[in-house]
């Protein structure tokens, strides 16, 4: 379970997020992305020469902010510690498609020669702290 019960099923029912990780010189960076999830991690597909992933690479400290799309704009906070994984991509990255496939976005067909061509990676989230504020 992530956070509360109602914290768990927020993350749950939604789709996008703000992470924020942390630039050498110790100011945040954050950006907006689509994620999933799998079991108690979050998975973020990425391209590998994103700042989040050199920043991740370097020190592995993220928040990662849930939100929704309609008043009252309830969010949920998580922060916790990211792995990198550059293998066995695919079945992350469908659990992303299949999250977002109502926001219009569609899976490649051919899955695996997209992930290498564009150099994708899963980013994925280990909960360490949860808080949010649901109304």
């Amino acid at each position: 379970m992530i956070g509360t019960e109602a914290f768990d099923q927020f993350v749950t029912d939604n789709r996008w997020a703000v992470i924020t990780t942390v630039r050498s010189s110790g100011q945040p960076s954050s950006s907006v992305v689509a994620y999933a999830r799998e079991g108690d991690t979050l998975v973020v597909s990425t391209t590998a020469p994103t700042l989040k992933v050199r920043t991740l690479e370097r020190n592995p400290r993220i928040t990662i902010t849930v939100f929704n799309d309609a008043a009252p704009f309830n969010f949920v906070t998580v922060e916790g510690r990211a792995d990198i994984e550059r293998e066995g991509l695919e079945p992350a990255t469908h659990l992303v498609f299949e999250n977002i496939k109502d926001s219009g976005f569609t899976e490649p067909e051919d899955l695996p020669t997209w992930l290498e061509t564009q150099k994708r990676v899963i980013v994925r989230i280990h909960p360490e702290r949860v808080s949010g504020v649901i109304r």
